[in-house]
C-alpha cells in the first residue's frame, strides 16, 4: 500500500501579501479553484492501493487543513500537528513510524503541499516507477528534467540506470550525488550535460527502510523522535505531539539526514510540468499569459501593459504603460515589484515584522474553526468588525476583562449566552456584552450568519479572551 505523507508547514512569504504566516501558499488558491494542498491530495485519485493522505501541518493551520481535505473527501487521513518546525527529515520520522503502527509497512508518497504538478499522468507515473524501486529497497527521489539554467534549486546528478522490471514504467538511475544550488554558468553546463536534475523535495520508500537509514545515519534524531512520537495524543481530529520532546529533534532535511549518506538512492526523471510556485515570477511564468503576455487574477483592466502579472482581491486594480512588473492587491496590502527582483519580498516581510505590524501574519479577514472576521474601522478605544458564523458552529464561552461588546444582526440567526441569559437575535437586532460578562455566539440556523461587533474598551487585543469551554480545544 501506498500511504501519502503531505507536507504543510511552510510559511510561503515570498508570496507576501496573498501568502501570510497565518494563512500561508498551500491553503490559498493560487493555480485554479482549489488550494494548493487540495490539488496535491486530487492528483493522487486513479492510484491503486493508495490510503487516504497523512498531513503533517503546523498548529495554527490545523482547522484550515481540516476543512479543505474535507472537502476534497479526504477527510479521514490522520493530521499531525506539530508544535514547531524542525525541518523535513523528523516530520517524515514521525510519519513513517506512524504509518507503521499496527504491523504495517506502507511505502510512503512524501509531497510538499505547495507544488504544482499540470501533466498528472506523468506524475502518477513516476509514482508506479518508485512504488517498484521502493519495494526493492531503494530510497526513491523525484528529479524534474530541466528546461533551462536554474540557479535557485538543489540538483541531483543521475548514475547507473536501473532497469525497471515492467516496460511500462519509467526510467531510474542510481543517485550519483546531490548538488547544491549552483552559479548559472554551473547550472548551464548541468542542462548540457543532460544527467542533472532539479531536486523536487518528492520521496518515496518503505517506512520501515527510511526508519532504518536514519537510525544508521542519525540515531539521535531517530531516538528523538521517537520519544516525539509516542507522546502523540488524540485532540478532536487531529494527532498532537509534545511540543517540548518534538522541539528536541534536531533539524534537518530529509537530503541531508538520509538521502545524500545512503548507498541505496535513486532518482527518477519526472517530466511532468512541475513547478514549486516559490515566487511571483512562478506563477507567472505557469499562468495562462493573453496576447500581451499578462497573467491577470480577478478584477483587472490594462492599457499597453505587458509581461505581467496582476492579482486583484478586493478592488480595481489598472495597469497602463507597465512592463514586467508584478503587482498584487489584497485590503489591506499592496505589493508592486520588478517581476526579475521578486525573491526580495521577503525583505519587505522581515522589515514588517522588524515594525510589529501585522500585516505578515494576517490578512483582514482572520478564518477561524467557526468561521471568519474581518476588521472594518478602529481607533482610539474602539474596533469594529464584521463576524461570520458557519451554520451549526459555536464559538467559545469566554469572557473579556478590557472590553465590552455589542452585537448587531445582519444576517442569519443568533443564539446568544450572556451570563445566566440565552436569547435569540434575528436581523436588525442587537445585544449588548458588558466587560467582565461570560459570554457565546451559535450559530443554529441553515445559512451563515452575519454580525457586525463594535468592540470598546482599554485593551482590543486578540489575547483579552478567557475561555472556560469550547468545542475546537483551545486555551
Amino acid at each position: 500500500m501506498i500511504q501519502p505523507v503531505i507536507l504543510s508547514g511552510g510559511a510561503g512569504t515570498r508570496l507576501w501579501p496573498l501568502s501570510r504566516e497565518e494563512y500561508p501558499k498551500q491553503l490559498l488558491p493560487l493555480n485554479s479553484e482549489l488550494t494548493m494542498l487540495q490539488e496535491t491530495a486530487a492528483r493522487l485519485q486513479g492510484l491503486v492501493d493508495i490510503a487516504d493522505p497523512m498531513v503533517i501541518c503546523n498548529e495554527t493551520h490545523r482547522f484550515m487543513v481540516a476543512e479543505q481535505m474535507r472537502l476534497q473527501d479526504n477527510g479521514n487521513g490522520a493530521i499531525i500537528l506539530e508544535p514547531c518546525g524542525r525541518n523535513t527529515a523528523p516530520a517524515v520520522a514521525i510519519a513513517a513510524l506512524q504509518a507503521m503502527k499496527g504491523d504495517v509497512d506502507p511505502v510512503l508518497l512524501v509531497l510538499p503541499a505547495d507544488h504544482l504538478i499540470r501533466k498528472v499522468d506523468a506524475f502518477q507515473r513516476g509514482v508506479d516507477t518508485g512504488l517498484s524501486l521502493a519495494m526493492e529497497g531503494k530510497l526513491v527521489t523525484f528529479g524534474i528534467v530541466p528546461d533551462k539554467p536554474e540557479t535557485g534549486y538543489g540538483y541531483i546528478k543521475g548514475g547507473e540506470g536501473i532497469t525497471p522490471v515492467d516496460s511500462s514504467l519509467l526510467a531510474a538511475f542510481a543517485v550519483a550525488e546531490f548538488v547544491e544550488k549552483p552559479d548559472f554558468t554551473t547550472a548551464q553546463s548541468y542542462l548540457e550535460n543532460g544527467d542533472y536534475y532539479w531536486n523536487s523535495g518528492m520521496f518515496m520508500f518503505k517506512a520501515s527502510q527510511f526508519l532504518a537509514e536514519l537510525e544508521r545515519f542519525n540515531p539521535q534524531m531517530f531516538k528523538a523522535c521517537q520519544k516525539a512520537h509516542n507522546s502523540l495524543q488524540p485532540d478532536i481530529d487531529f494527532l498532537r505531539l509534545d511540543a517540548e520532546l518534538f522541539a528536541a529533534c534536531p533539524s534537518d532535511s530529509i537530503d541531508y539526514a538520509v538521502m545524500e549518506k545512503t548507498t541505496d538512492a535513486a532518482v527518477i526523471p519526472l517530466d511532468a510540468g512541475w513547478n514549486d510556485v516559490g515566487s511571483w515570477s512562478s506563477l507567472w511564468d505557469v499562468g495562462d499569459q493573453n496576447a500581451a503576455g499578462n497573467v491577470i487574477r480577478g478584477d483587472v483592466l490594462t492599457e499597453n501593459a505587458s509581461n505581467c502579472y496582476l492579482h486583484a482581491t478586493h478592488r480595481l486594480v489598472a495597469g497602463v504603460g507597465i512592463e514586467n512588473l508584478v503587482v498584487v492587491e489584497t485590503a489591506d496590502a499592496v505589493l508592486v515589484a520588478n517581476k526579475d527582483q521578486v525573491q526580495d519580498v521577503k525583505v519587505i516581510v522581515a522589515q514588517i515584522k522588524a515594525q510589529q505590524r501585522d500585516e505578515y501574519l494576517l490578512h483582514k479577514r482572520v478564518n477561524r474553526p467557526w468561521g471568519a472576521y474581518e476588521g472594518i474601522d478602529a481607533g482610539e478605544g474602539f474596533q469594529v468588525k464584521r463576524i461570520t458564523v458557519n451554520p451549526g458552529s459555536t464559538l467559545s464561552l469566554q469572557m473579556h476583562y478590557h472590553r465590552a461588546e455589542h452585537w448587531i444582526v445582519v444576517q442569519g440567526t443568533a443564539l446568544v449566552t450572556r451570563g445566566d441569559e440565552v436569547i435569540t437575535l434575528s436581523e436588525n437586532q442587537s445585544t449588548y456584552i458588558p466587560l467582565g460578562v461570560k459570554h457565546r455566539l451559535e450559530n443554529p440556523g441553515i445559512i451563515p450568519l452575519e454580525l457586525i461587533e463594535v468592540q470598546s474598551g482599554s485593551y482590543l487585543g486578540e489575547d483579552d479572551i478567557v475561555r472556560f469551554d469550547d468545542q475546537y480545544g483551545r486555551v
